[in-house]
């Protein structure tokens, strides 16, 4: 389990060398730690549009559409006449995060979906296990008869990504294909709300069996939003969903909008922190912030300069780590925020995974809490329970930095870890 930042405690953490994978992962072998996350499996299109194209199509610029195959098909066809396709790569938003946890922290995650059952060279479902991280793992996949998803990424001049999405199998993963004792022992599950949106597939159900499978084992559960437009047309059934089974909750800020009906980031966090207990709000242009609970014995003030916004000394008790407000006596809301990473690229190239990347740096936090707790568990470390590792103030300083890996390429997933050393800080900060 690689772990990110300066640490003097290496031994917590080893960095193996790079040694053979096996075919068969033993998941059940002590101080194995693991992520499942399930995804609709599909593949990312990303093409360069002007916006008569996307209003053509119907397609409402920086949302979602579900289109029948049929027109995803001539969509795709018109876009490869005029040359305007950029890429194609594998996506979603689930199988971007557990390939960047992956790339991140050199340590296993699972995906649960439905994939392709005859695989041939060179077809998408090849292209999407070969470009995925050799540390996620694919053997619990559904096999089905039929072609897979697409989402056509159409990015319009003002860098907005619009998605016209056929849906092939993405939806046929079925409840008998939830694996218990699989997601009983993970550090954390990770769901979609994209996964959510249709409660008459077998998707659905398969996602509400893994939901109340990890709530009885006490695993994690972490929701990242779609698109606003799905959130505000089952506004009430997410907020419920939301109470019953999740524990962080990733999105931008337009679905929190949607979801909370408030426009300032800090007011949207305090409102969700009301139905969850740690959110991720990504802000663009203005970075992010990261929300939580601490108990009122463990919380930790800031040694930084103290902010008030819409809340008054927001960032107080950002040294703190995050726990679970089940684990606190007395919890107390605790906030941050951080403005991009060196100011953010010079030219963002696409915003397509940087949010998806935000949350793989927080849960490779979670998981490495997870992992130290199962091999020192005498640490101080954890003379309470915690959610995180790091306060939510290092956190956010390595959601930031992962986030602006991927604003400064074109692929929505990371292409390679951080460095051990970055350039922008000066020798002297890790002779320290």
């Amino acid at each position: 389990m690689k772990f990110p930042g300066k640490r003097k405690t290496k031994h917590y953490f080893p960095v193996a060398e790079s040694v053979r994978i096996p075919f068969d992962l033993d998941f059940s072998e002590r101080g194995s730690v693991y992520l499942v996350g399930i995804d609709q499996l599909i593949v990312d299109i990303e093409a360069n549009v002007d916006f008569s194209f996307i209003s053509k199509f119907g397609i409402k610029k920086g949302e979602s559409a579900v289109l029948s195959d049929q027109i995803v098909e001539e969509i795709y066809l018109e876009l490869k006449k005029s040359n305007s396709i950029i890429g194609e790569y594998a996506g979603g938003a689930i199988g971007n995060t557990l390939h960047n946890y992956s790339v991140l922290s050199d340590s296993r995650s699972v995906a649960l979906g439905a994939i392709s059952k005859n695989i041939s060279v060179g077809d998408y479902a090849f292209k999407y296990i070969c470009t995925t991280n050799s540390f996620v793992d694919f053997s619990y996949l559904k096999p089905v008869d039929g072609p897979m998803g697409r989402a056509l990424c159409l990015l319009t001049p003002d860098r907005e990504r619009s998605f016209a999405i056929g849906k092939g199998i993405m939806n046929e993963l079925s409840p008998d294909y939830i694996p218990e004792d699989l997601i009983k022992g993970a550090a954390a599950l990770l769901v979609s709300a994209y996964s959510l949106r249709d409660d008459s597939s077998s998707m659905y159900l398969a996602n509400l069996k893994a939901c109340e499978v990890a709530k009885k084992y006490n695993v994690p559960v972490v929701l990242s939003l779609g698109t606003s437009t799905l959130i505000s047309s089952k506004k009430e059934f997410f907020i419920k969903f939301i109470k019953d089974f999740v524990t962080i909750c990733a999105m931008n800020e337009d679905e929190a909008f949607s979801l909370v009906d408030e426009v300032d980031p800090l007011l949207a966090c305090d409102k969700i922190l009301n139905l969850c207990d740690m959110v991720l709000l990504t802000v663009g242009a203005r970075g992010l912030y990261l929300g939580g609970h601490v108990d009122e014995l463990s919380k930790r003030e800031t040694k930084d300069m103290i902010h008030s916004k819409s809340i008054a000394e927001y960032n107080k008790f950002e040294y703190s780590r995050a726990m679970m407000k089940k684990d606190c006596k007395n919890p107390l809301k605790i906030y941050t925020h951080i403005n991009p990473y060196m100011g953010g690229p010079g030219i963002i190239k696409n915003t397509n995974g940087a949010g998806d990347a935000a949350l793989s740096a927080l849960l490779h936090d979670i998981a490495s809490n997870t992992y130290h707790r199962q091999v020192t568990p005498n640490s101080p470390k954890h003379s309470v329970l915690y959610l995180t590792y790091s306060s939510i103030h290092q956190v956010s300083k390595y959601s930031n930095r992962a986030s602006f890996e991927v604003l400064k390429q074109n692929s929505p997933r990371l292409v390679k870890g951080l460095p051990a050393r970055e350039e922008s800080l000066e020798e002297a900060y890790w002779d320290t």
